[in-house]
């Protein structure tokens, strides 16, 4: 089985991960809400935030830029919702892709690689 957005094998060239966000109820102090003390009041669950950790594989320099291309090709303005899947079949519907951060090099080897995280979120 493969992952994919929307359909597409963003991720596929090479190994990668799929992990929960922080998860529960989103907090603020309660001087930003105008109450008086230190304390926090709830405010309700936080949105649920997929991220995918991985590596992007290829075996030329153009062909790590368009994997690059076919990724950021899908952050929108403003965002479009897809089906997200990952390599075991889960399914997260209504997701965002919000954020792609490349690592800092390219590893070059056999192949050219690089590092990714890739964030994902359903807005309430």
């Amino acid at each position: 089985m493969s992952s994919s957005f929307k359909g597409l094998n963003l991720f596929g060239s090479g190994p990668h991960t799929f992990g929960m966000g922080l998860q529960g109820q989103r907090v603020v102090p309660d001087y930003v809400l105008g109450f008086g003390g230190a304390g926090t009041t709830p405010v309700g669950l936080m949105e649920l935030d997929v991220i995918v950790t991985g590596r992007l594989v290829a075996t030329s320099t153009s062909a790590l830029w368009s994997l690059r291309d076919a990724i950021t090709a899908q952050l929108l303005d403003p965002p479009a919702p897809g089906l997200l899947i990952d390599l075991h079949g889960r399914e997260w519907t209504q997701m965002s892709f919000i954020t792609f951060a490349e690592g800092a090099r390219v590893d070059r080897g056999r192949v050219l690689s690089l590092s990714y995280v890739a964030h994902f979120r359903r807005f309430d």
